[in-house]
C-alpha cells in the first residue's frame, strides 16, 4: 500500500465517521435535516474507501479477530439489529397500514376520497372536477386514474392548474 494510503486511512475513517456520527444524530432529531441528509448519505459513501483501505492495511489483526468468538457475535449482532429495521418494509405493512412519510399519506387520503370531497382541496368544485376528467362526483382521483390509464397524482395536478 502506498505510503500517503497507509497514513491516512485511519484518520480519513475517523474524521468521515464523526460527521457520520454528528449528522445521523441530526438526522434523527430532525434538526437541519436539509443540510445534513445529503452530507450523511454521500460522505458515508465516501467513508467507505478508506475503510477498505483500512481493513486492507490491518489485514492480518483483523483476519485474527475474524476467528474469535465477540467478532462473530458483533457481527450477529448488527445483522440482527438491521433486520428489525428492514423486515417490515420487505414484509409489508400490516393491517393494510401504509407506511412512510405522514405527507404519502395525507396525499393517498385525497386520491382515495370522493371528487365531491377532494375537488375543493385541491381548488375546484367537484362537480367542475368532474367535468373535466369525464368522472362523476362520487369518483375518487384513484379510480379514474385507473380507469384512464393514468395517475392520481397526474389528475390531481391537472384539477390544480387554472384555465
Amino acid at each position: 500500500m502506498p505510503a500517503i494510503l497507509n497514513r491516512y486511512a485511519t484518520p480519513l475513517i475517523t474524521g468521515l465517521f464523526l460527521v457520520s456520527l454528528v449528522s445521523g444524530i441530526a438526522l434523527f432529531f430532525h434538526w437541519g435535516s436539509a443540510w445534513f441528509h445529503g452530507m450523511h448519505e454521500w460522505l458515508s459513501m465516501v467513508l467507505i474507501v478508506p475503510f477498505g483501505l483500512h481493513i486492507w492495511k490491518n489485514w492480518r489483526p483483523m483476519s485474527c479477530y475474524l476467528k474469535r468468538a465477540p467478532m462473530a457475535l458483533a457481527l450477529a449482532l448488527s445483522l440482527v439489529a438491521a433486520l428489525a429495521f428492514a423486515l417490515p418494509s420487505v414484509i409489508g405493512p400490516e393491517n393494510g397500514a401504509r407506511r412512510g412519510p405522514p405527507q404519502f399519506a395525507i396525499a393517498q387520503a385525497l386520491f382515495d376520497a370522493p371528487l365531491s370531497e377532494a375537488a375543493p382541496v385541491l381548488g375546484i368544485s367537484g362537480t367542475d372536477a368532474a367535468a373535466k376528467l369525464g368522472a362523476t362526483v362520487t369518483q375518487s382521483l384513484t379510480e379514474i386514474a385507473a380507469a384512464q390509464d393514468s395517475s392520481a397524482a397526474a389528475l390531481a395536478e391537472q384539477l390544480m392548474v387554472q384555465p
